[in-house]
């Protein structure tokens, strides 16, 4: 059975005549017939009663019309979900983002996109850079985004924004006063640091490693899976932290946190794609506007 069969079955049963209905379908009444007799052949069942020149329903015509007229509507319903896609008036994104990213950086473009784009609808999932690596890798996140460099073949990776880390303390700490930290103070007081698989410790370790020092160098008190939790955690002890800027930005301005002088690297933030994901345009849309000038 085909959609093409039930349009003429539907066509002549609104007509009750061959040709009338074939001349608005624009087929020969031969073609018409032919159509007719296969969908009743193929299920041996008589759809149509002839009398004298003209056709009538039987009781299984009657019974099937309902039916038929609805498949053709799913299906008119299903050509216009997919104009609909094509033409961004309809989807869905399942986005997955590290931190930093997800909380400071992607909220003001993702309502900017939502504002163009209102009927794709965005879900988007937090975690730890390593975790996001893993949703988009298996299928759970179409997109990724992640402070930092991600080594995961089966990904491709586009550099998106950035910002960098930065080193602070409490406002009554006793680093507050110094003009700069050097690699050789940073032993001399506790830590509070994000958790193994984030960005943030990563890039920390990274940059501990270029000053000639190992983290199994410092006095790590305390590790969190938050950057919030870091962040009130310093502001009310006598640890240090290395989070980003955008995180830190804040408590800076308010005056709770201090940053201190220390050769950290910037960072870009990355877009993770699978490598053998079909880019929809809905994903393109979304990484143009990321791409477009950063929000306010």
């Amino acid at each position: 059975m085909t959609l093409e069969q039930l349009r003429i079955f539907i066509a002549v049963a609104e007509q009750q005549h061959m040709t009338r209905a074939a001349s608005g379908l624009h087929l020969t009444q031969s073609a018409t017939s032919a159509a007719i007799a296969a969908l009743e052949a193929r299920h041996g069942i008589k759809l149509f009663d002839r009398i004298g020149r003209g056709i009538a329903l039987t009781q299984a015509g009657h019974d099937f019309l309902g039916e038929a007229r609805a498949v053709l509507a799913r299906a008119r319903a299903a050509e216009q979900a997919l104009d609909d896609i094509a033409g961004l008036r309809r989807g869905s994104l399942s986005l997955a983002a590290s931190q930093t990213v997800g909380n400071y950086w992607l909220p003001q473009r993702l309502l900017r996109f939502q504002q163009r784009y209102p009927g794709i609808a965005l879900l988007l999932t937090i975690a730890n850079t390593e975790q996001v690596a893993t949703a988009v890798r298996d299928g759970r996140a179409d997109l990724g985004l992640v402070e930092g460099e991600v080594d995961e073949p089966q990904l491709s990776t586009t550099p998106i924004g950035g910002d960098e880390l930065v080193i602070v303390v409490g406002s009554d700490h006793p680093w507050r006063t110094l003009a700069r930290l050097t690699a050789a103070k940073l032993s001399t007081t506790g830590w509070v640091l994000r958790e193994r698989g984030s960005g943030t410790r990563a890039m920390f370790e990274a940059a501990l490693r270029r000053a000639g020092l190992a983290l199994s160098d410092l006095d790590v008190r305390l590790e969190l899976p938050s950057n919030e939790a870091i962040r009130a955690a310093v502001e009310s002890s006598d640890c240090a932290t290395a989070i980003s800027a955008l995180v830190a930005a804040s408590s800076l301005a308010a005056g709770t946190l201090h940053r201190l002088r220390f050769d950290l690297p910037q960072r870009a933030f990355h877009l993770l794609r699978h490598k053998e994901h079909s880019q929809s345009r809905a994903e393109n849309a979304l990484l143009a506007e990321l791409s477009a000038v950063p929000a306010s």
